[in-house]
């Protein structure tokens, strides 16, 4: 059984889910893969102790503090490949970014590989069922580009700005992302 809760946010309406007390979901409204991991059994029951200490921490984030993720029960649901790459967005600091051929460079490094696909690590970052709070929005492309955020670019670059980050050296490719 998943249990929902929607949070109201300056980025749009966020769904939260949880499962066993933990965090297993925070999707913006509209993100690509919303609620993926969310089998038909699911319930509204906004008061759970994991929501209340959730909405307690996106409360703090957006109003400019920074909040410890490591605050929070989190238990996304993915591949070991998948955990491995969340892991590594989970350490990013508030206001930093990191590249996808960053990740990937850290995911070989850890794999004990000769190299990884900036791809593969696009693909498990843009499955992310935690959004925000797992900082997804935080990894961009090679030389400032925006690419590949499922809950929108324009989501994207406010979280950012959010965070003090300048936007203004970076840009939107033309062609498809992640």
């Amino acid at each position: 059984m998943f249990y929902l809760c929607n949070y109201s946010s300056p980025v749009g309406l966020i769904t939260l889910a949880s499962q066993q007390n933990k965090l297993v979901g925070a999707w913006i409204e509209g993100e690509k893969y919303f609620g993926h991991i969310l089998n038909t059994q699911t319930e509204e029951k906004s008061n759970l102790p994991i929501f209340n200490s959730t909405k307690k921490w996106l409360d703090n984030y957006f109003s400019g503090k920074r909040p410890n993720p490591y605050q929070l029960e989190l238990a996304p649901n993915g591949t070991p490949f998948r955990q491995l790459v969340w892991e590594v967005l989970y350490k990013i600091p508030y206001g930093e970014v990191i590249t996808y051929g960053d990740i990937a460079k850290e995911i070989a490094l850890k794999t004990n590989k000769a190299s990884m696909s900036s791809q593969a690590v696009g693909g498990a970052v843009g499955h992310n069922p935690i959004s925000i709070i797992i900082p997804c929005h935080r990894v961009i492309g090679a030389n400032g580009n925006l690419t590949g955020y499922a809950g929108g670019i324009d989501k994207k670059i406010k979280l950012l700005q959010h965070e003090g980050i300048d936007t203004t050296s970076f840009f939107i490719p033309k062609h498809g992302c992640f």
